[in-house]
């Protein structure tokens, strides 16, 4: 369906000027064209199309709008038509002319004559009149005078019209403005990037003569002078039809070209985790043991005893060989175990799980020093239970990791900001349940032999399905599984299995596999992947993950069971699945638990519940679906298979499986339900044909059998001729199309995006002008496409079984392409020249959005399979998705294969045999039209196919219309000549022994097959060969021919003497169609010679350079061909060369080549090369080099320079490629190839004459360079980037407000100032950890101003627009935002922090790579070739490019056209001999001390078994070998050598230098860690001057002292001389001129005695760090550094086993020697001693209740020790029964210790065990711990708090015991920080913290300390003793008498505790007891008293 509107005229206009329309029809707005100086006619004349799919209402309208159009200004309108479609609709076509309306619905006197058509849904189009049409002659005639204006404007675009719409008359063409519609594929793009060849101007595009078939855009820009010089250049966009289409009708779809599956092929891997610390471990008083799981390896940390905030600092490293997917779903998990020991396996504290996937899509595939959180599995409620901090990479082959610099870690350890989580996770993670829901399956395979089964059915005579189906699910570590269901193809389940894992997972996929419960052992039936970033989406308006309820297929292995299945891996998930397995309807849902909730079962243990049932209903409505095929032609049959008979099966799901389909499918019969009463009705007694039809439609899939014939001898074809087979499936599916469709949508619009970014790519490689246009091109395209993408997902809305996938699927996608189309829209007007690279890079990312947008999670219709078969066995198959054959109505909906001929290559299943050389030859070629519907769709289900048919139908089919047929008769046949014009082939795969191929092409096409010829011992064939293929019969009507011709196989062997040819590549092309009516002539014809790129399996193997024409024979038979004018070579028989029209134009070239010499050349069958001579060759041209005599004394050639004289095209992008050979002549005149190389493209070695008006060569007026002496070089460096025509004075002077800073920091903060360094102190240490800062800095500089790059762009962008904002003013800002960031960023502090000065320190340069990498591997003149023999290793061999070189050569090319530029010639001192290669030195051997400075090596890769290594350093150079072996650094995997070498060695025999890192053994060889390499040839001649680095200052004595031999004056005096470049000039002091660069500065130098003398040196040494700035021979100069170089090992190719910082020097012997080495021996850690004198304690919490009283008391001590002295602890004496938490000591400890001051590490030496051979170093952070502890006797001590103290940084303490708070510690307030290396001595109070039960932290005591820090010397003059011991005896603590042990001192404690507090008790009870008593004897005796006084005694 859609609208056309032909835009005619407009009449009438007022005044002049250039006019502009706007149609506009449901919202989207075309343009037209500019017409530009229009008087009162404006004479548009162009077509609008809108695809269209719904149908058009009578009540809508269409808008025309006509307005001045202006580059300034907005364009003003003139006037507006409207028009109601009411008669459009009825009558389908209306020419209307009327009078237009102004902005206030006025009528005006313009008037306008538009055509307007509409093509209905059901194809009825109103006829289409003769009158319409003009011969395509005339359209030719008049398209001419448009040519002038095409293809310019934006949007402006030629047609590619749709197969039925012929073009209206026009005068110029139909347009469209970037529209897409699928017509437009036609547009294949400008450079394809499947090369099918570019596709060709349409035969009415007329074009020049001399002009390729790519309108150049050189033309357009002389169209757009030609236009006025109007349009912005900045705003053309070209869309991507530019000039380019053919006018392909959309009958073919592209073929693919890569053959092999890429995914389960296994690769090398390397997961390396560095355990670094862990702190805030929940628990007390632990001794922690950290263990590394990657997969099921297991590794551990040793033990940390009693802390909770252990340092481990350990490296591990896992190696895997297995395939990505595996890999990348490899489970990482670190967990920390509490007291493990030999006995019990401990209890774990917290753990952290993350698959190797999250880790490998991070940015480098590592995170660098980050905190993982841990949790406990066990107990969910529970918080976090510490942290690990760690760094963990995953390197796979050849990827390589740039580990961030290490340096001292002063970085506060910012937890929370670095947690070891991927980017934009929360940092607060939640638990939460994942539901995994299995329903049922259905369609499973059998799974036992049917032998069993018979005997069984023989015996017990029951019948049984053969599988016993379960259902397994992994996810992050852990599986569950379902139960077994016995005996079941239809298995019901209605289960869940549940995970518990915290939320967002770190792990991407999970893992549903259906398997077969055997006794013996369970296989897997299939395998699908559920990725969880598909199912869910993190963003504002995300959605948790959640799936289904859907079915989802499963592939894998065929049907038929075996015993050994050679393919299950393809069950378990692996590789590309073979046939259709099973579906299973699952489901997935999420849920956040709530952790608070006391119900909530805490252990996260897998647990499997029953489900809830569903409906059946709800995977949607099941449809009734068609597939229809039809076979055109099999081809390219492989002859292993051509004797017997073969067919082909198609099958979908098991539909149409008939060898193993098995469980047969049942047709579902519609169940009756109440409500469905009529619909059911219909279907079965609907009086329609339609009954009669389904009722016998019986599926027809596969082809009746057919014996091939032979081709050629290694392959075969079917002989269809004019009878095609058919075959047409009916299968029952839910119908969920509109996922489908969405899909579809979207992978057109990224197939869209794709080729265009492939057009750019192409135009920036090859250089053609105006990339930009074209990338605005593609960015037009992709807004709208997004548009429409959004009108047309958003239908169907109230679909029933849209799960809430759907939905929230469709709102992301909805926001995320209106999101894109806006970015595209944004992004379009920033594409500018110089930024199309970078633009280009943001669209790749918009293009990987859209793919992974449009994978569908939920699947409906499975994929459709083609096997061929011979003898009922399947040999080869293909797989199509089944959503690119589904049919639509709307055209973007439609899958981009549907209802179009498709070429498939058939392959063997992948297994043992798929991967390689098998899985690459074709076993069959097919060319298959396929349609895929609904059935009530099927109407046209024929409609895409090549016309000229007639339908053969079953019988029981005969008459009715929509019965599909059986078999389709061509009527119309063409007779055709093709002609395959074969040039030439480049960078081909080496397929012998030798390093070198026997190349042939063989072409095919149809049925025919011809070769060129074989060209011998070449890996560069100039074939220059045409192949005539006659009486080719094409079936079809001709005009489809013509567009849409079949394609051409290119395949390419190399011949072999024995056995068959080998296959080396293929490739495709499309042929330019010539009809017998056409004339050939431009533009068409002759075709141009193209690039097509050679693939073999998935990688490139070269490309051909090729043109093919297909040409009609007319009824006058072959005599109107264009006649075959080609010599006939007689002696190699008819052998055509490419004729005269299509071969490149030659012109004269001279190569000239400069010999230098070979090296490091390897044997050549067992035998030493002795005499070699390189070959050179090119187009049919050579020259050989002169002969090495004795290659073992001196490898280097005697003649330097030789040149010969060629003929290569003008074209640069067609030079063949250059050929070098070296060969070995050997006695009898015999001579063997040694090695070869190609060179592949001459262009950069193309002579380029320099511009002589670049200011660079300017060498007028004077250019001052000024130095203060305070100035901080780097601040330098930044603004001596002069013009050098401006003749100025350049101050560099650090800018005031600095100077202000000083001055500021001066006066006020004393304490952080450091104070100037004393020269003394400082060493090269010193001055190496200051660079590393300055780099650091830089890094971090960098990635500040990256971002500041875009955001600035962005502002140019907005304000260039509106043209505001002035050229000065915008600099001036931009210096301010420069000024503010500088003082913004402190070096790495917050900005509020004042800035610490930082002491001035000379610095080195440290780069983080290799210095070649730096300076373009030193090939300023010298190139080195490497020679390769030997064959190219596939990818399974695991074998490199490395391991085929033999030896290099070295030397150089220059190529330039054959009349020299004279100023070449007649420059000075041009010496006729050396040609272009002038001023090169000599290359007679040389002797030469080198020097190598070893510093130190980083992230070693571990080679002991306890995870460490005993690096030492070994060097060769020639036949020197040194071996440090007994200075091996023993258990260190970073180890500090500080070593410098001295080697005497002579160029050229000894360049090659080698510095290796071995492993010291004890026992046994020595293993070899990594190695490096480095050439000292290339960098001893290099105009770098590379020999030996420039330093930042000049100085004779201290640590920054000048190490070349040559002072800086010299050496400018010695670089002028011999680049002939004036000066150097020294005049007045302090100032030297070399050219007309002028340099000033200091003008003395201080010697040891601080006596100032006059020097030139600095001046001189400023000259030369600016001799970049030299005009002519100016470069940049190797300045002194330290470089860091990746070590490898030979075993393990490709991945990085550490790195080494080392640096070269280089001295010639014949100059005057070198100073002694400078000495960079590790600096020796300082002996100190730490006294910590321990005074009282305070508030400290009070354990122990008394034993009599109940009260609360406690026995404190206090313990101290430095962290990693664990065994060292010291405790005070006992403070018994303390009652108020006070505590006194009195209580010296002493730590001695050796600390290195850079590092700011404390250095440990001691055993790891007691079997240790000797002593591990290990550096620890300076930390001291205090603890309090509470005393006990019969049980362990309690623990009550500690605090642990940075040596470095630590908060003062307080003055008393009340100012004393936690806040000190836990950073909430804050507190000056002190350092005691340089108090030397703090006293003061410091909160000890514990943690409580919550987890929180609490204050649980006071300490009043003192630390003392002395160095050893101090210490051993000033002795004081331990404890309160002498010397120097601290006094008895003044306890309170209650201090004591109770059973000690019985009487004491009685006292104490009773008397004390019961005293006035006490005296009061004596007293009432007194009482007592006395009362007690007073009644005693009172009767005897009272009996005495009565009886009066």
């Amino acid at each position: 369906m859609a609208l056309l509107v032909h835009l005619k005229t407009v009449l009438e206009l007022r005044g002049r000027g250039d006019r502009i329309a706007k149609v506009t029809f449901r919202g989207q707005s075309f343009y037209s064209r500019v017409l530009e100086n229009c008087e009162d006619v404006a004479d548009f004349d162009e077509t609008f199309r809108w695809p269209v799919a719904s149908s058009i209402n009578s009540n809508e309208m269409l808008e025309i709008q006509i307005f001045n159009y202006s580059k300034v200004f907005s364009n003003k309108l003139i006037g507006t038509f409207r028009m109601v479609l009411q008669k459009v609709v009825e009558e389908n076509h209306v020419e209307v002319t009327d009078t237009l309306i102004d902005d206030n619905n006025a009528i005006i006197k313009t008037r306008l004559c538009v055509e307007v058509r509409y093509q209905a849904t059901d194809g009825t189009v109103g006829s289409w009149y003769d009158g319409d049409f003009l011969g395509d002659e005339s359209i030719q005639e008049e398209e001419k005078d448009s040519q002038e204006t095409d293809g310019l404007l934006p949007g402006s675009r030629p047609s590619s019209r749709p197969p039925g719409e012929k073009s209206f008359r026009s005068k110029g063409r139909e347009k469209t403005k970037g529209g897409r519609d699928g017509e437009h594929k036609a547009g294949r793009s400008v450079f394809s990037a499947m090369k099918l060849g570019k596709n060709r101007p349409h035969k009415e595009e007329p074009q020049r003569q001399d002009e390729p078939a790519v309108l150049e855009m050189e033309d357009l820009d002389r169209l757009a002078i030609h236009l006025g010089d109007g349009l912005d250049p900045d705003s053309v966009s070209l869309a991507s039809v530019t000039a380019l289409t053919t006018n392909v009708s959309n009958k073919r779809s592209k073929p693919d070209i890569k053959m092999e599956p890429s995914a389960g092929r296994p690769m090398d891997y390397q997961v390396s985790i560095t355990v670094i610390e862990a702190r805030q471990l929940v628990g007390l008083n632990m001794d922690p043991v950290v263990c590394v799981e990657v997969g099921d390896d297991k590794k551990y940390t040793s033990m940390k005893e009693s802390t909770n905030c252990p340092y481990y600092n350990e490296y591990f490293v896992f190696d895997f060989h297995v395939s990505p997917d595996v890999m990348f779903d490899k489970i990482i998990k670190i967990s920390v175990i509490h007291s493990k020991n030999l006995l019990r396996s401990g209890t774990l504290v917290g753990s952290f799980k993350m698959d190797v996937g999250t880790v490998y899509s991070q940015p480098e595939h590592q995170f660098h020093h980050k905190w993982a959180i841990l949790s406990d599995p066990d107990d969910i409620s529970a918080g976090l239970k510490g942290y690990v901090k760690c760094d963990v990479a995953v390197v796979g082959k050849g990827d390589n990791i740039k580990t961030p610099h290490k340096a001292n870690e002063t970085d506060e350890d910012d937890i929370e900001g670095n947690l070891l989580l991927p980017e934009g996770v929360p940092p607060e993670r939640q638990w939460a349940r994942f539901y995994v829901k299995i329903y049922r399956a259905e369609g499973l395979p059998r799974m036992n032999t049917s032998l069993m089964a018979n005997v069984k059915k023989a015996f017990i005579g029951e019948n049984k399905d053969l599988v016993d189906p379960y259902v397994q699910v992994f996810f992050a570590g852990q599986k569950g599984k379902t139960s077994v269901q016995k005996s079941s193809y239809e298995p019901l389940w209605n289960e869940q299995v549940v995970f518990t894992d915290l939320f967002p997972p770190l792990c991407k996929r999970m893992k549903v596999q259906i398997r077969d419960s055997d006794k013996v052992n369970d296989v897997a039936i299939g395998t699908h992947f559920i990725d969880l970033r598909k199912i869910s989406n993190d963003g504002d308006k995300g959605f948790l993950p959640t799936l289904g309820p859907a079915w989802v297929n499963m592939y894998g292995s065929t049907r038929n069971y075996t015993l050994l299945d050679e393919h299950q891996d393809l069950n378990e998930g692996l590789g590309e699945g073979v046939s259709f397995r099973a579906r299973l309807m699952l489901g997935l849902a999420v849920e956040i638990l709530d952790t608070s909730n006391p119900e909530l079962t805490s252990s996260t243990e897998v647990q499997v519940e029953q489900a809830t049932p569903i409906s059946e209903s709800c995977t949607g409505k099941v449809e009734e679906f068609f597939l229809f095929g039809a076979f055109l032609e099999a081809s390219m049959i492989d002859r292993k298979n051509g004797d017997k008979p073969i067919t082909f099966e198609v099958t979908i799901g098991n539909y149409g499986n008939e060898v193993d389909g098995l469980s047969r499918p049942q047709r579902p019969r519609p169940r009756k339900e109440p409500g469905d009463e009529e619909e059911v009705d219909l279907i079965q007694n609907s009086s329609d044909d339609e009954t009669d039809e389904a009722g016998d439609l019986a599926s027809v899939s596969s082809t009746p059998p057919m014996r091939p014939q032979i081709t050629d001898r290694n392959y075969f074809h079917l002989p269809y001729l004019e009878r095609k087979p058919c075959i047409y499936i009916k299968s029952w599916w839910p119908d969920q199309r509109r996922r489908l469709y969405n899909a579809n949508i979207m992978d057109h619009i990224a197939d869209k995006l794709e080729e265009g970014l492939n057009d750019v790519q192409e135009m920036i490689k090859t250089e053609k002008s105006y990339p930009e246009r074209r990338l605005r091109g593609v960015l037009e395209e992709l807004s709208c496409g997004c548009c429409r993408f959004l009108s047309l997902a958003d239908k169907d809305q109230s679909h029933s079984s849209r799960t809430r996938l759907d939905r929230e699927r469709l709102k992301s996608c909805m926001r995320e392409l209106e999101s894109m189309g806006q970015q595209a829209k944004t992004l379009r007007a920033q594409v500018k020249r110089h930024t199309v690279r970078d633009k280009l890079r943001q669209c790749q990312n918009f293009l990987q959005k859209l793919r992974f947008l449009a994978d569908e999670p939920q699947h409906s219709i499975p994929d459709v399979f083609i096997w061929m078969m011979s003898n009922n066995k399947r040999i080869a198959y293909a797989r199509v998705p089944s959503k690119d054959l589904l049919f639509s109505i709307v055209e973007e909906e439609l899958g981009k294969d549907c209802a179009k001929v498709k070429t498939l290559f058939l392959k063997v299943p992948e297994g043992n045999r798929g991967f390689g050389s098998a899985g690459w030859t074709v076993q069959a070629k097919l060319e298959l039209y396929l349609w895929l519907g609904l059935s009530k769709q099927r109407k046209d289900f024929l409609c895409g196919l090549p016309c000229g048919f007639e339908e053969v139908k079953a019988a029981q089919g005969l008459g009715l219309h929509s019965f599909p047929p059986i078999s389709l008769v061509y009527t119309k046949k063409q007779a055709f000549q093709l002609r395959a014009h074969m040039y030439q082939a480049r960078s081909l795969f080496a397929a012998d022994s030798s390093g070198l191929s026997d190349p042939f092409a063989r072409v095919f096409f149809i049925n025919q097959s011809q070769c060129t010829e074989v060209l011998n011992e070449t890996l560069c064939p100039t074939w220059d060969q045409m192949l005539v293929f006659d009486n080719l019969e094409l079936y079809g009507e001709a005009h489809e021919l013509r567009d849409d011709p079949p394609i051409i196989v290119i395949e390419i062997y190399d011949q072999d003497t024995m056995g068959k040819a080998d296959f080396m590549g293929r490739t495709f092309a499309k042929p330019l169609v010539k009809m017998a009516d056409e004339a050939y002539c431009p533009p068409r014809f002759p075709p141009q010679l193209e690039y097509y790129q050679i693939y073999r399996g998935n990688a490139t193997a070269g490309d051909l350079l090729a043109a093919f024409e297909l040409l009609q024979i007319g009824p006058a038979g072959k005599a109107d061909l264009p006649p075959i004018n080609g010599p006939v070579d007689m002696d190699q028989g008819p052998i055509m060369p490419v004729p005269m029209g299509i071969r490149p134009v030659l012109s004269k070239y001279r190569i000239e080549v400069l010999f230098w010499g070979l090296r490091d050349l390897k044997r050549v069958n067992l035998a030493q090369v002795d005499r070699p001579r390189v070959d050179i060759e090119c187009a049919g041209k050579g020259v050989q080099s002169s002969l090495i005599h004795n290659y073992k004394k001196n490898p280097n050639f005697n003649t330097l320079v030789k040149w010969f004289e060629v003929d290569l095209p003008e074209n640069e992008l067609l030079h063949p490629p250059l050929n070098i050979r070296v060969v070995d002549c050997r006695a009898f005149g015999r001579y063997t190839l040694v090695g070869s190389h190609a060179v592949s493209s001459l262009r950069r070695f193309v002579y380029r004459p320099p511009d002589r008006s670049a200011p660079s060569w300017n060498t007028a007026g004077e250019v001052v360079v000024n130095m203060e002496l305070e100035v901080p070089v780097r601040k330098l460096e930044t603004m001596v980037k002069l013009d050098a025509t401006s003749d100025a004075v350049i101050k560099v002077d650090v800018a005031d407000e600095e100077k202000e800073k000083k001055k500021k920091k001066k006066g006020s903060s004393e304490e952080m100032e450091e104070e100037e360094p004393d020269e003394s102190m400082l060493d090269w240490w010193s001055k190496y950890f200051a660079s590393i800062d300055t780099m650091k800095e830089q890094l971090r500089q960098q990635e500040a101003s990256g971002i500041d790059l875009e955001e600035k762009e962005e502002m140019d962008n907005t304000e260039g627009l509106k043209g505001l904002m002035k050229g000065k003013e915008k600099a001036r800002a931009a210096k301010e935002e420069k000024k503010k960031r500088a003082q913004s960023l402190g070096p790495g502090q917050a900005s509020e922090a004042p800035e610490k000065k930082k002491p001035k320190i000379d610095e080195l340069k440290v780069y983080p790579k290799e210095l070649e990498s730096e300076f373009d591997n030193f090939k300023d003149w010298l190139h080195t070739f490497n020679l390769l023999r030997g064959k190219t290793g596939d990818d399974e061999d695991g074998s490199t490019e490395e391991e085929r070189i033999v030896g290099r050569f070295k030397g150089s090319l220059c190529v330039y056209k054959v009349p020299l530029p004279e100023d070449v010639s007649r420059e000075a001192g041009y010496d006729p001999t050396y040609g272009m290669f002038q001023g090169i030195p000599s290359n007679d051997p040389i002797n030469v001390l080198v020097r190598v400075y070893v510093v130190r090596a980083t992230d070693l890769h571990p080679a002991d078994i306890n995870g460490k290594a005993d690096p030492y350093i070994a060097i060769r150079l020639g036949k020197t070998d040194i071996r440090d072996k007994e200075n091996y650094i023993s258990k260190q995997l970073n180890p500090v050598f500080g070593k410098s070498f001295d080697i005497e060695a002579s160029f050229p025999m000894e360049s090659m230098l080698t510095v290796a890192v071995y492993d010291w053994d004890l026992v046994g060889t020595d293993d070899l860690i990594g190695e490096t390499k480095i050439d000292l040839e290339n960098r001893f001649y290099s105009k770098h001057r590379a020999t030996c680095g420039i330093a930042q200052t000049y100085s004779t004595h201290g640590y920054n002292i000048w190490r070349d031999p040559m002072k800086p004056s010299q050496i400018l005096t010695h670089l002028c001389k011999e680049g002939k470049v004036d000066g150097p000039h020294f005049g007045p002091p302090g100032r030297v001129k070399v050219s007309n660069r002028v340099f000033t500065g200091p003008s003395e130098i201080e010697d040891e005695n601080g006596q100032r003398k006059p020097t030139e040196e600095h001046v001189a040494l400023l000259a030369l760090r600016h001799w970049e700035d030299i005009p002519r021979v100016g470069c940049r100069l190797v300045p002194e550094h330290v470089e860091t170089r990746p070590l490898l090992n030979p075993d393990k190719p490709g991945i990085e086993q550490g790195r080494l910082e080392l640096w070269v020097d280089m001295f010639p012997m014949d100059m005057p020697a070198p100073g002694t080495p400078l000495d960079i021996s590790p600096r020796k850690p300082k002996k100190y001693e730490l006294r910590v004198i321990v005074w009282n304690t305070d508030e400290v919490v009070l354990e122990d209740d008394d034993f009599f009283t109940g009260e609360k008391s406690s026995d404190i001590f206090v313990r101290g020790w430095l962290k990693g002295q664990q065994e060292d602890k010291q405790d005070t004496d006992v403070h018994y029964h303390s009652l108020t938490g006070e505590g006194n000591f009195n209580w010296r400890y002493l730590f001695p210790f050796d600390y290195l001051a850079a590092e700011e590490k404390i250095v440990i030496s001691k055993k790891e065990s007691m079997f240790s051979w000797d002593e591990t170093e290990y550096k620890i952070p300076a930390r001291l711990t205090l603890q309090i502890w509470d005393a006990d006797h019969f049980s362990a001590d309690d623990f009550l708090g500690a605090i642990e103290l940075d040596l470095n940084r630590f908060p003062r303490g307080a003055k008393t015991a009340k100012q004393c708070t936690m806040e000190m510690i836990t950073g909430e307030v804050d507190v000056p920080l002190v350092s005691i290396f340089k108090q030397k001595r703090v006293k003061g109070w410091w909160p000890l913290l514990a943690r409580n039960e919550n987890d929180e932290f609490e204050l649980t005591g006071k300490v009043e300390a003192e630390l003392h820090l002395l160095t050893a010397e101090e210490a051993e003059k000033n002795p004081v003793g331990l404890a309160r011991n002498e010397p120097d005896p601290l006094e008895k603590p003044n306890r309170p008498d209650t201090a004591f042990v109770w059973f000690l001192n019985p009487l004491k404690s009685i006292k104490y505790l009773i008397c004390t507090r019961y005293k006035w008790l006490i005296i009061k009870t004596v007293l009432a007891l007194l009482g007592l008593l006395m009362l007690a004897l007073f009644l005693y005796s009172l009767p005897g008293y009272m009996v005495k006084k009565l009886l009066g005694a």
